[in-house]
């Protein structure tokens, strides 16, 4: 057999963060050399970072790039190294990766397919290479290779695809490997979303099936730019199986995974598979870069960091969200030089979620890296035992309940033990005369009294407005960042208070629906096994039906008697926003799923939602940023795109009480 050492990357990377970007660079190169790895696979755009945005028009990013390229070079010796950045030639923007094998560029890849739904904009900031075409440029006095490339080390041929060219019917890799590769490697920067990892999986099993190779697959890792969340999850695939995963949701500055191939076994398979054995190697030469030899260290060997086991987040939907938010809490508060989390808390479910969450992370982040790193990160030390999550929870976690008239001894008692629960610092301030305050100065200005029954939103709304002030003081205080409660339910139909519940510097649950916000707070009360472990106090949480308390108490305020059921409204969206459809067709789709609910009750639920989403787009807008958790967001700026001023679906609205 012919055995080679490969190595795959993770990177928690910065957007141009020159230096710190070349350091984590450098070291996993020195890890590899270390451990005799002959080809080492680097995330896509590694050395810029993904996420540069309208940055990777400015040249200077570009000659930054490939001057951090050139130095990382020099560092290459004896293995051969697949790292990304953005190139300027011939006039446009390219999206590559650079190829070195001892301390020389041998050749540069320019992406061929570019994404552009949802989350991605590349095609924005650069052009697609055409396919089969193969060019120089000048980098460092040299001319390197450029364009459409596979390579040639010795007997060894490896193609290379660019995270969306394994995604697409297009890809680029499928002709090198008919003409006899047997190596695959993807750099990739695919962001998390609920589900998405099974979906990578069958990717690599299906095209190291497809094509008989050797496949490795890598990624970014962590909260890269403060919206998209990156799990890493190195993947190795040989003809149809995984053989290797690296770990996913890595704490620290990104991993190494280590793996020996068979070689000889890809290339027998491919004899069995005579369709493979018919290359296009004649029409392939002008495309084919030479290298030098790559030496193995010897016989197949067990230190490999990857695994085959289920690993961390892999095993359902509430363990991925759990982990996907923790990470990225950790990443904002440290790349933001931030020393707490500040959460106006009510006592319900959003406010719950997002401490919990905040808790288990520092409770994680502190098992993961010990009290000495903890401290060196963010610049401070808990009163306590520094062995103790709660101790450092109490410094970093700081929860507000500010109650008025309205609100409830329920409310009041469950944000109380949930806070000691926890171990947060809790406040609980009356802001009753504070909100009468501004009653009584605009009933001046007005020359008349407000009332309930005159009005009611604006009754409802200054409560949640005066709240805002005092947090915002704290989280100045503590140099902390505030945290908005809005879930991705309330901001389809706008049910929240513009700087008021929406006050923040990050939404970390403006991406999730509520439906699932309270089946996971279950799971936190009664199964989590991580961090914290299960959090009893919830019981007191999950107890309650969701309420905004801004109605007077014998009004019996809940937010589903103000909107529809949470679940009602979640298909709307997703079949509406998601899936495109029109209001008749969601309207079918309502009668045939909720049977037990009167067609003109569903039409009346459906008109609400289509009136209340087109007339709070520009809340939308307005939200503080969230974390990507899915591929059903609302954010107007990474994934869904409304007019702020529009039809309101009025003649579709008007068309529905006709339609039968």
């Amino acid at each position: 057999m012919e055995l080679l050492r490969v190595g795959a990357a993770t990177l928690n990377q910065i957007p141009m963060d020159w230096e710190g970007n070349k350091r984590r660079i450098l070291y996993q190169i020195k890890q590899a050399q270390s451990e005799k790895v002959g080809v080492l696979c680097f995330p896509e755009l590694a050395i810029t970072g993904y996420n540069c945005e309208d940055m990777f028009f400015s040249l200077h990013v570009a000659r930054q790039s490939v001057q951090m390229l050139v130095e990382i070079s020099r560092k290459c010796e004896n293995i051969v190294a697949f790292l990304g950045l953005p190139v300027f030639a011939k006039g446009s923007m390219y999206n590559c990766v650079a190829v070195i094998q001892n301390k020389k560029i041998i050749g540069i890849v320019a992406k061929k397919v570019l994404p552009r739904e949802g989350v991605h904009y590349e095609s924005r900031w650069f052009e697609a290479w055409k396919f089969g075409e193969v060019s120089r440029i000048i980098i460092d006095g040299d001319y390197v290779p450029f364009g459409d490339l596979r390579f040639e080390f010795g007997k060894i041929n490896i193609g290379l695809e660019i995270c969306e060219e394994a995604w697409g019917a297009k890809g680029s890799a499928n002709a090198h490997a008919l003409a006899g590769t047997e190596l695959i490697v993807n750099c990739s920067a695919s962001h998390f979303a609920l589900g998405k990892y099974k979906t990578r999986e069958n990717l690599v099993r299906n095209a190291s099936r497809a094509m008989q190779v050797n496949y490795i697959y890598t990624n970014l890792v962590g909260l890269e730019s403060g919206r998209l969340v990156y799990d890493g999850g190195v993947l190795i695939g040989q003809s149809g199986k995984i053989t290797c995963r690296g770990e996913r949701f890595e704490w620290g500055e990104g991993s190494l995974v280590v793996h020996d191939i068979d070689l000889d076994e890809v290339r027998v398979a491919k004899l069995r598979n005579r369709s493979l054995t018919q290359s296009y190697e004649s029409d392939m030469q002008d495309l084919i870069v030479k290298g030098d030899t790559i030496v193995h260290p010897g016989r197949r060997s067990k230190i490999g960091q990857g695994f085959l086991g289920k690993g961390r987040g892999n095993g359902h939907k509430e363990e991925e969200f759990f982990w996907a938010e923790v990470l990225a809490l950790y990443d904002y508060l440290r790349k933001t030089n931030s020393k707490a989390y500040i959460v106006s808390t009510s006592g319900g479910s959003d406010s719950a979620s997002v401490a919990v969450l905040i808790a288990q992370m520092i409770a994680v982040t502190l098992d993961k890296v010990g009290p000495d790193q903890m401290a060196k990160v963010f610049g401070l030390k808990p009163d306590g035992d520094i062995n103790d999550p709660k101790s450092w929870i109490k410094k970093m976690l700081i929860m507000v309940y500010q109650g008025t008239e309205n609100s409830s001894d329920t409310t009041r008692s469950a944000a109380k033990g949930l806070a000691e629960g926890l171990g947060a610092t809790f406040f609980d301030v009356d802001i009753q005369d504070v909100v009468n305050s501004y009653t009584h100065l605009t009933q001046g200005i007005i020359g008349r009294d407000l009332s309930w029954e005159s009005d009611d939103i604006t009754l409802q709304n200054i409560q949640a407005r005066t709240r805002a002030p005092m947090v915002w003081m704290i989280a100045n205080i503590y140099n902390g960042v505030l945290v908005s409660t809005s879930n991705r339910s309330e901001a389809a139909v706008g049910y929240a208070t513009m700087d008021g519940d929406t006050a923040g510097g990050i939404a970390p649950i403006s991406g999730i629906d509520k439906v699932f916000l309270r089946k996971w707070l279950i799971w936190a009360e009664q199964d989590c096994p991580y961090g914290l472990g299960p959090i009893s106090e919830l019981s007191a949480v999950n107890a309650q039906q969701p309420t905004a308390e801004l109605r007077p108490s014998g009004s019996v305020q809940t937010d589903e008697d103000d909107l529809m059921p949470y679940d009602v409204l979640n298909q709307i969206e997703k079949w509406l926003i998601r899936d495109r459809m029109g209001p008749h067709s969601i309207l079918d789709k309502l009668e045939s799923q909720y049977t037990d609910i009167d067609r003109r009750q569903l039409r009346d639920y459906l008109k609400k939602f289509l009136q209340l989403w087109s007339r709070n787009q520009w809340k939308r807008e307005r939200l503080a940023p969230s974390f990507h958790l899915d591929d059903e967001s609302l954010d107007p700026k990474t994934w869904c795109r409304f007019p702020i001023l529009s039809s309101g679906f009025k003649k579709e609205i008007d068309e529905l009480d006709d339609y039968s």
